[in-house]
């Protein structure tokens, strides 16, 4: 099969924040209302890795609320990083002075990209999705940052099922607030076909990593190479980046 390979990154960067141990939690607490901190240096390491990368999935990306300095993240990492497609989907708000979107950065041009709220207990989560080729068997990648309850997850899940169920060249990465073996993720593989990762790669929290709760998965479409967990500047959470093989058939035509 003609492939071209592409390089995709999906990292939560926790707004530029610092986090380094638990207790920064609370002692840093400031830095998620504020934008004291060095936050704009943390964004120029994660443009560097970012750089590096075709396709980028980001999380907690502030839109441009108070504590970012009114900074747009996803589109200041597009500039600085060399993007020239980006794509964000505010979805949560932190009390009156924090905002926090799921983002896309791209190389290549998506045909288009829509955005979903996804339901759950308590509103404010999303699914950011783009479309590349031109047919129904095009690549499709999926940005989510799932919630902290089980019921709400399987709902999303259900809800993000629905919308990938027969796309073997489906992407779906993100925050996902929980391990692949949990039943709710279960019956997203039962229902699409996304593949369960081969590996589990702990990403959280990035200064021992233990648990495993952000994903890549593809579609039985797709193969892929070097999945590996990155820093992603001094965020909690690790990033992931790995090498995908998509069909040449699953592009637009360059």
């Amino acid at each position: 099969m003609n492939t071209r390979r592409l390089r995709l990154l999906s990292a939560n960067i926790q707004a530029g924040s610092s986090t380094r141990r638990y207790s920064d939690y609370a002692t840093r607490s400031w830095s998620h209302v504020l934008p004291a901190g060095n936050k704009r240096g943390s964004l120029d390491t994660i443009a560097q890795l970012a750089g590096e990368h075709d396709i980028v999935g980001l999380n907690e990306s502030d839109p441009g609320s108070l504590r970012s300095g009114f900074t747009n993240q996803t589109h200041y990492l597009a500039q600085r990083a060399g993007f020239e497609y980006w794509s964000h989907q505010p979805n949560r708000r932190v009390g009156s002075v924090a905002s926090s979107a799921n983002g896309l950065l791209s190389k290549l041009e998506p045909r288009e990209v829509v955005d979903h709220p996804l339901p759950g207990r308590i509103s404010g989560r999303g699914v950011l999705i783009a479309h590349y080729g031109d047919d129904d068997d095009g690549l499709t990648v999926a940005v989510a940052h799932l919630s902290l309850g089980a019921a709400s997850r399987a709902s999303q899940l259900a809800f993000i099922a629905e919308l990938l169920h027969d796309h073997p060249h489906a992407v779906l990465m993100g925050d996902f607030n929980c391990s692949a073996d949990r039943p709710e993720m279960q019956a997203l593989f039962r229902n699409t076909r996304l593949q369960p990762p081969s590996s589990a790669l702990p990403t959280f929290p990035s200064w021992r990593p233990q648990r495993a709760i952000d994903h890549i998965l593809l579609g039985d479409g797709l193969g892929f190479a070097g999945a590996r967990a990155v820093p992603a500047a001094l965020s909690d959470h690790l990033a992931l980046s790995l090498e995908l093989d998509v069909p040449h058939s699953a592009l637009r035509s360059e």
